[in-house]
Order: structure tokens, then sequence, then C-alpha cells
């Protein structure tokens, strides 16, 4: 799907865009709509129906709800019907064999695992459409009357793969009435090779890092190359998910849309709460819109505070993967969070900057093993020797020569990981610029045709 999706854009974006902008403007929706399906049914061409099922779902619950507004009782069970029929969906598609496995392994039964394959995007788009009902009950949104609007709002393929999640109030203007200009489709432009480059140059390349010492043999890592594997990891996922985001971004921009910023500069951060305002923002966005709120936020007691961050964290955990090693992830954070907000927030206000952001990438660091690893004997094996008491020692031979081989790789990408490029980038002139994203363009698209290593990590949630 990786290949297929980026042999779409290569391929199929400049025609898209050709007929996008001869088309007058009441086609467009539909031009859109009719390629992002062909986007999506070029990887799965059976799971297209899904989304289309939960298109026809969400959009007839909103015109149920807006038809019934001054009824007590049927907005309610219509929105009912959205919420649980597009998470059901999430559950059975993603969270079934988890389910079934742990029900085996907890009452020692044999109930055969369905092997399902999971559509890819379900997670983002599930929750786009449920932001649509939801704000449509709020009255908060008004109602999408053509169809054809919403399928272009739900299945829109910049963004339908890995994010960012955009809730339809964000795009509701514009889905209705936008403007493209010049000025903007320029702007896309870059941004969107920006993320391309993010992607193929960075995130790839530094992938083989952290695959390297991942597939140590056990008793073999050591000291130095966990750290040096697990820092490798979290500018992997950084690189390849905010890249997609930029693309996603960018691809918006050139079609009239404003999609929301995904990502801040995360590791620049001095606390667990400030990171998570900075990383996959749209996400937490929606899990303090749509569940932390409700459950009440912090206009509670403490005891019930502390029980809405763990149950959102919880599920923020769930959310990424069916798997216990997401689960503790989720709940990791939980705890710190909690943590910070009983009293370690103000000490480390206090403290010297470098000490809190220290602090920040220790954490961080560990969390990326629970997320990355999935049984629980790869993440102690893994955690032993971070904290230097695996049996592999400090450092080896085999160490030396992978930091030799992917050093300066990493090097580049914690530079990358900071403003510094884009405060660079100002200071240039507009012809050095276009060089800059000329050569950005044919470096990346020569790694594609030439490369075999391509994943994109948050495809998989």
């Amino acid at each position: 799907m990786v290949f297929s999706s980026l042999l779409f854009l290569f391929i199929f974006l400049p025609l898209f865009l050709m007929i996008y902008y001869v088309a007058p403007k009441r086609l467009r929706n539909f031009i859109l709509f009719i390629a992002s399906l062909i986007f999506y049914a070029w990887g799965e061409p059976v799971y297209v129906l899904i989304m289309i099922f939960s298109t026809l779902l969400d959009y007839t619950v909103g015109r149920v709800i807006d038809h019934y507004r001054t009824d007590k009782f049927i907005p309610k069970i219509a929105l009912a019907v959205s919420v649980c029929g597009n998470l059901g969906m999430l559950g059975f598609f993603k969270y079934a064999d988890f389910f079934i496995e742990n029900l085996n392994n907890f009452l020692g039964l044999d109930i055969n695992l369905l092997k399902i394959a999971l559509p890819i995007g379900i997670s983002f788009y599930t929750f786009q459409t449920m932001s649509y009902t939801i704000d449509l009950y709020r009255g908060k949104i008004g109602v999408q009357k053509n169809i054809i609007s919403f399928g272009a709002y739900v299945a829109m393929f910049p963004q339908l793969i890995a994010g960012p999640i955009v809730t339809y109030e964000t795009v509701e203007k514009e889905l209705n009435e936008r403007t493209e200009t010049i000025e903007q489709f320029s702007e896309g432009v870059m941004r969107f090779i920006e993320g391309l480059a993010k992607k193929v140059l960075l995130a790839n390349n530094i992938g083989l890092a952290w695959e390297t010492m991942k597939a140590m043999p056990e008793g073999s890592l050591t000291f130095v190359g966990a750290w040096f594997g697990i820092i490798a990891f979290a500018l992997q996922l950084y690189f390849d998910f905010s890249g997609y985001s930029d693309m996603a971004i960018g691809l918006g921009k050139m079609m009239g849309f404003k999609f929301p910023e995904n990502f801040n500069y995360p590791y620049l951060s001095k606390s667990v709460t400030e990171f998570w305002r900075r990383w996959h923002m749209t996400l937490g966005s929606w899990f303090r819109e749509y569940l932390y709120i409700p459950l009440g936020g912090n206009r509670v007691s403490k005891p019930k505070f502390y029980r809405n961050l763990m149950i959102v964290w919880f599920l923020t955990g769930f959310w990424h993967g069916a798997g216990w090693n997401f689960v503790l992830w989720g709940l990791f954070f939980g705890v710190l969070i909690i943590v910070e907000r009983m009293g370690l927030l103000k000490v480390l206000e206090k403290c010297p900057a470098f000490i809190s952001h220290i602090y920040l990438l220790f954490v961080v660091m560990i969390s990326w093993v629970l997320f990355s690893l999935e049984s629980g004997s790869q993440i102690m094996m893994y955690l032993k020797a971070m904290f230097g008491i695996g049996e592999g020692g400090l450092i080896s031979t085999e160490t030396l020569y992978n930091l030799s081989n992917f050093g300066l790789t990493l090097l580049i990408g914690v530079v990358f990981a900071t403003p510094l490029m884009n405060r660079l980038k100002e200071h240039l002139k507009p012809w050095m610029l276009y060089v800059f994203y000329a050569v950005m363009l044919v470096l990346s698209t020569a790694y594609l045709v030439d490369s075999t290593f391509n994943p994109f990590l948050y495809f998989r949630f």
C-alpha cells in the first residue's frame, strides 16, 4: 500500500490537479471524491466499500438529526447509531483477533482467529465521521445535504491514510466554498516536498539504524547500542508521521483547504504535558473534545480528574494498536501526566531548562520501547540494556560499526527535528529556496525509485 500510495501521488496527482483546476468549481468536490476513492481502492479495492458504508451511515444520521432537531429522542438515537456503527466497525476490524486471542489465553479456549486485514486509515476516518455527527448533534455545525461533498470530506485522499485528523468543523466552510490561489498552491507544493523529503530521505534512512539494532541477537545489545537504536526509532517515527502530515497539509493547500497542524517540534518539550501539546496534536484535540471534556475534564473532584486522564490515556494507547504494549504505553503517559499535575510540573518549571529537557527525552525514549516492541521479553531485554544491566555490556565492535554507518544520519535527523533549518530558510533568497526544493524533490524521487525499504509506520493504525 505504501508503494501504491506514493505511486498514485507521483503518477495521478498531476493529472488530478489538472482536471481539478480545469473543472467548474461546482464539480470539484465530485472530482475530489472520485479521486479519493481511486486512491484508496488502488491499494485496498475491497475495503473501499467500508469507507463508502461509513460515508452513507453518517450522512444519513446527519440528515436524521437535522430533520428531527426538535424531537427529544430521535436525534439521540441517531447519534448512538453513528457512534456505535463507527466504533463497531473499528472494533471488529482492528480488535476482534486481539480479544479472541486473550479469551483463548485466559480461559483456555480454542477459538479460531478471524485474521481479517485492517482497513488502512480506518482509525482516522471513523474519528472524522464521528466528529461530524457529534458536532451536528451539539449544534456546532450545519448539516451537509450534499452527499458528494460529505463523501469528499470523509474520503479526502491527502489525509485519509494517516491524518492529521480533520474534524468537519475545521473544513466546513472550505468544503462548501473555497478559493484556490497561486500563492497558496506554491506554499502547498513546498510543504509537500518538505514532507516527502522527511519521509524518504530522513525517516527511511534513520529507520535502517533502528531495524539493525532491533534485530540484534538476545544478549548482544549493548548500553550504547540500545540508546542509539531507540533514538533512531524516535526520529524515524517523528519524520515518518510528521512527513506524511506535511504532505497532507501541502496537498490540502493546493486544493484550497487549510488542514490543522499535527506537530510542533515535540522533542523540544520540557515536560510530558508539553510534549503531548506538540505531538499528534489533532489526535489529542479529538480525545479532549469528544472524550475528556464530556467526562468532566478537570472540572470535577481530584479523584475523578485523575480517572478521566487515565481513561483518555488508556484509550489513546489502545487506539494506536491492538496489543498490550500499546495499552501499557498509553497508561505510562497517563501516570506521568498525573504525576506532573500533582506537582512535578511546578518543579520542572523551576529547574534549569536543560534538566527539564533531559527528563522529557528520557521518559519519551522509555515510552518508545513500549511502543515499538510487542513482547514483554523483548521490552525487558531492551530496557535492561538501556539501564546498563543487560548482557551486552557497555559497547561492542558491532555497535561501533553501526555508529560509524548511521551516526551522521542520526545527527542530521537531530538537526532537522529542531526549527534550525526553517530559520535558515528564512534567510535564503527566493531563487536559492527554489533550488533547494527542486534538489529535495529530485533526491526523494531517486530514493523512491531505487530503494526497497519504504515503510509508513502509521499506516497500521
